[in-house]
């Protein structure tokens, strides 16, 4: 290529010397004829042009960033944020710089691609966050779309790992109630190995999937921006009329008004078709291939050891499973993005628990310590309750502790068995007669509130006898305070 200097010098001397010949200019300045001939045929100068090379890592994203671009008007940071959810790795300015590369200035045109009842089902998710009870979560929303009826099923999770995405699929499929021949994804990572043309690979447990329901799988390519666009028209809609502005409760909340838009949206009339969803829906339903007799197990790959306490733990909580499988090997999974189910070894389901965003928390199903003897005694576990009733009073769990060394699970046990059938404001008081006379026992707290926490000397006696601790030292402060005395005492003898 020629560069600027050679341009001018070659124009200067053609300037001066109208009579030279291009083939005397390029012996004089080291050049080829076409060159000099190039630069006095070219009206500007010469302009650098990078070699287009695109990025690896834009590759598997190229033909969602062209569907965002020219179907959704999306902006580049909500595209960049998206794909990044999608698992791309590249940086920033490669993903602006293939956006310049693009040159998208206007609509393109293509022709409308309807199926057949039963033919295909779209599926695609995207990243959103949510306000829960003031604080701000990041979530999946997936959404599965009939390509015929265009009926729609949203699903979401905290996360989007291969097994969440296929939980939310075959949530889908169950409650559509069949499958299509065909369904249509996008090129993710849980999907496809290799998006190459040359080299395109699908990831082996998602072909399995596939295989286990009896569907075919297919992958939109570049430049067919049509191929998905219903499912991708679906989440802006999700986005305009559902997520902005709207605050939750909880996660459960969340899904059941989610559950409550997809019925909206499912009985609105749509604007192709000029008829509602579910209209439509009932005409396709005959054309859906049954579901298999079972879901796809293999998404089940994570396992727990229960502790003797019936505990397992995960992401920085423990849930409680049944006492009989204490001290063994369970399977955990996902479900409905926000449910903890586990499973036995033999694929029985044990428990299910609506999972915590809190962090460092037992969450305990009473039900699964029941006629058991595990069901009393543990202290760590008893002390979570006490936590929960008595979040004022804890400095009485460290003296239990130092009082009672041997078993101070057994006296927490029964305390809290007190707290069943008394006040709380009356164990209170107890707890401040227990700190008052230095006696950190349930016994004692037990003839605290059965007198109203207001005793006789001779009946704290009885307690001390009853605790064997008969070289207690009762303080003066005691004997001050006001004694309420039995109806017995003032009977004529």
């Amino acid at each position: 290529m020629i560069t600027m200097e050679d341009w001018v010098t070659i124009r200067n001397i053609k300037k001066h010397n109208p009579d030279i010949g291009t083939l005397t200019i390029g012996e004089l300045l080291g050049i080829s004829r076409n060159t000099v001939k190039r630069a006095l045929q070219s009206e500007g100068p010469p302009e650098y042009e990078r070699t287009k090379i695109l990025n690896p890592a834009i590759v598997p994203f190229s033909e969602y960033i062209v569907e965002g671009l020219i179907m959704k008007k999306l902006k580049g940071s909500r595209l960049l944020s998206e794909i990044t959810a999608k698992g791309y790795t590249g940086s920033k300015s490669a993903f602006y710089r293939y956006l310049v590369s693009l040159h998208i200035d206007q609509q393109r045109t293509y022709q409308r691609y309807e199926t057949a009842p039963g033919e295909q089902i779209q599926f695609d998710w995207s990243p959103y966050e949510i306000t829960i009870n003031g604080e701000t979560v990041k979530i999946q929303i997936f959404c599965c779309i009939l390509g015929f009826s265009r009926y729609r099923i949203y699903e979401a999770s905290l996360g989007s790992t291969q097994a969440e995405v296929f939980d939310a699929l075959e949530n889908s499929y169950a409650e559509f109630g069949g499958v299509t021949g065909r369904i249509q994804t996008d090129n993710a990572r849980v999907f496809v190995d290799n998006a190459s043309r040359i080299h395109f690979k699908w990831n082996e447990q998602y072909l399995a999937l596939c295989g286990h329901y009896g569907i075919e799988p297919e992958h939109s390519l570049p430049k067919h921006p049509w191929s998905k666009g219903k499912v991708e028209n679906s989440f802006s809609y999700l986005n305009d009329h559902f997520i902005a502005g709207n605050s939750f409760d909880s996660l459960e909340d969340f899904f059941k008004r989610l559950k409550v838009f997809q019925e909206t949206v499912n009985t609105k009339v749509h604007t192709t078709t000029q008829k509602s969803p579910c209209e439509l829906f009932e005409l396709e339903k005959s054309s859906l291939a049954a579901l298999s007799s079972s879901r796809f197990s293999s998404i089940k790959t994570e396992s727990r050891k229960v502790t003797e306490d019936c505990l397992i733990s995960f992401n920085g909580n423990r849930y409680s499973v049944p006492y009989v499988a204490a001290r063994k090997t369970v399977w955990i999974k996902l479900s409905k993005g926000y449910l903890l189910e586990i499973y036995s070894q033999n694929n029985l389901l044990l428990a299910v628990h609506p999972i915590s965003l809190e962090k460092g928390k037992i969450i305990m199903n009473k039900e699964h310590y029941a006629n058991h003897s595990i069901e009393r005694g543990n202290f760590n576990r008893m002390t979570e309750l006490f936590r929960e009733q008595f979040a004022e009073d804890l400095w009485l769990l460290d003296k239990l502790k130092e009082q009672k060394r041997i078993n101070p699970g057994y006296h927490l046990t029964r305390i809290m068995d007190l707290a069943k059938y008394y006040p709380a404001a009356q164990m209170r008081k107890g707890f401040q007669q227990m700190n008052a006379c230095g006696l950190y026992s349930y016994i004692f707290l037990k003839t605290c509130l059965e007198n109203t926490v207001v005793l006789t000397s001779e009946e704290l006696r009885v307690a001390l006898r009853e605790e064997k601790r008969t070289n207690v030292v009762i303080p003066d402060a005691f004997y001050n305070v006001n004694i309420k005395r039995s109806l017995t005492d003032y009977q004529l003898k």
